[in-house]
């Protein structure tokens, strides 16, 4: 960064660490006042971390990076040089994800691919946080509120003038990743359900379905009886047929519960994080 010809700042977020994170940011930010230590009171999640950082960033470009580092440092001076040419985003795109397992690169290209096709605005793959975004761009972030947070959709929801560039993710060096399978379900839980009310819609047109098939089945047992009399009906067809159905509403009920559920929590209008303490130059 001192080679870019920039003046700059780091903003570290510490989202509630239980070992010595802390203590190790404090004795950078007091031998280097370009570094700004925010300290939330606990962990909140990646999301509202990242909210912390752009909420207490001040340059007219800003950065956001992961401390793993996988993210390719090199690749902030061509960034810089993308924004001089007049784009408000410039987005970090991965085109090789080798790093990554297998697992973890299908579910990913499965989530862009259900969440483009059912959501707008659409999200550009394999485009992560790792991004530049001009000061226009990040006030915009800041008037959004909502306390679920889903910041890939919102850096999409914004727009702005924006440009890619391609880069090779490295492999992580040290530590292990927190997030494991549960977290990276509800995390596109939570990006499915924040831009898209499709899981809602298809329950609609399924229940259409189902209840025109029912009524069909119906005018036929009514008919059937009428022209060949009573018969025993089959003690397993009924039960499956009310399995499926019970199990039908249940799922609908679920959806809609994953929807009234988020409008609960954001009509209490909580914040998305609190900050404990900060060792800042401006705040």
């Amino acid at each position: 960064m001192e080679n870019s010809g920039e003046s700059f700042e780091f903003i570290c977020v510490n989202d509630g660490s239980q070992d010595a994170t802390l203590n190790i940011l404090q004795s950078f930010a007091q031998k280097d006042k370009r570094i700004n230590v925010i300290d939330l009171s606990r962990n909140f999640g990646k999301e509202a971390a990242l909210t912390a950082a752009l909420d207490y960033s001040s340059g007219d470009a800003v950065i956001p990076i992961d401390v793993d580092l996988q993210d390719s440092l090199e690749l902030i001076p061509q960034m810089l040089i993308k924004w001089r040419e007049g784009y408000d985003v410039v987005l970090a795109k991965r085109i090789d994800r080798s790093s990554d397992s297998f697992m973890k690169r299908f579910t990913a290209w499965l989530f862009y691919k259900l969440h483009n096709q059912i959501s707008s605005p659409s999200l550009p793959e394999n485009v992560g946080d790792f991004r530049l975004m001009d000061r226009r761009v990040v006030n915009a972030l800041k008037t959004l509120h909502e306390h679920h947070r889903f910041m890939k959709g919102l850096f999409a929801w914004v727009g702005f003038k924006t440009c890619t560039l391609e880069y090779v993710r490295q492999v992580r060096t040290a530590g292990k990743s927190k997030f494991n399978a549960w977290r990276l379900w509800k995390f596109a839980l939570e990006g499915l359900t924040s831009f898209s009310i499709f899981p809602l819609t298809i329950w609609f047109y399924l229940g259409s379905v189902i209840s025109l098939g029912a009524f069909c089945y119906g005018v036929f047992i009514f008919l059937r009886t009428l022209i060949l009399g009573v018969e025993l009906p089959g003690y397993a067809s009924s039960l499956c047929l009310n399995l499926l159905f019970g199990g039908l509403q249940l799922l609908g009920i679920g959806v809609l519960g994953e929807y009234l559920g988020r409008t609960y929590i954001e009509s209490k209008r909580r914040p998305s994080y609190i900050v404990r303490s900060s060792f800042t130059k401006k705040h």
